[in-house]
């Protein structure tokens, strides 16, 4: 059975593990079904928020600039985290933005997991929806604030402990953990020269980026500037 585990729950610019960043980490350290330990860092994704994610999580551009960087909040997650299992609602959707940034960073991640959406869908035939919201209200299971990573973290925990309780001695086998996979390719950040051109064609053509060139990798970057150059051309020859 499973007696020690990390419930672990993040907050996202988007949706794409390989172009959105980590806004935060919110995690709980459950042993014997209790909750013994949290963990909670909001993360500074280097580019402005849009309107749907403030709306959704209640974290402005002012919070999120006083934030960390992602690569130390991933490194105190893992040294939070230790040797234990991670469980989550939708796991490996969390687990591909972790993977990412330690990809990027060089810092070997292997880790087992357990999904609560997994369970719910096999346990849970009668309930209508299987979001974590959802679920939260059909089983009573109360959280302060929708959407910010340690409450979500929480509640997934608690979730994992309804179904352990409920189903875990008829079905022990669904309750292992198993391997988590994703697989990231390392990002290189942008060169000098890509920073430099950007910067000239945003000086050159008034222009205002939502992310900070200094953060860019070297495909962002060069996604960037084609559409720059679509939009609004390339820079006159006396510029070069």
């Amino acid at each position: 059975m499973l007696n020690e585990y990390v419930a672990v729950d993040l907050e996202m610019t988007g949706l794409h593990a390989r172009r959105d960043r980590i806004l935060e980490i919110g995690a709980v350290k459950v042993r014997q079904g209790r909750i013994t330990d949290e963990f909670q860092r909001l993360v500074n994704p280097h580019r402005k928020l849009t309107q749907e994610i403030i709306s959704l999580t209640g974290i402005t551009d002012e919070m999120a600039q006083a934030g960390c960087g992602s690569e130390l909040a991933v490194q105190e997650f893992l040294i939070f985290a230790e040797d234990c299992p991670l469980a989550g609602h939708n796991i490996m959707f969390d687990y591909s933005f972790l993977k990412q940034c330690t990809v990027n960073q060089g810092i070997p991640l292997e880790k087992e997991g357990i999904d609560t959406l997994k369970l719910a869908r096999n346990f849970l035939p009668e309930a209508e929806k299987k979001t974590l919201d959802y679920l939260c209200e059909f089983l009573h299971i109360s959280r302060n604030r929708n959407h910010r990573a340690l409450e979500d973290a929480r509640a997934a925990a608690e979730l994992l402990e309804y179904f352990k309780d409920r189903f875990g001695e008829q079905n022990p086998e669904a309750f292992t953990p198993r391997r988590l996979q994703y697989k990231a390719k390392k990002q290189q950040p942008a060169t000098k020269q890509q920073k430099k051109r950007l910067q000239e064609l945003m000086e050159y053509h008034k222009i205002e980026l939502d992310r900070e060139v200094e953060s860019l990798n070297r495909s962002e970057a060069s996604r960037i500037t084609d559409k720059i150059y679509v939009r609004y051309g390339r820079l006159p020859p006396h510029c070069l």
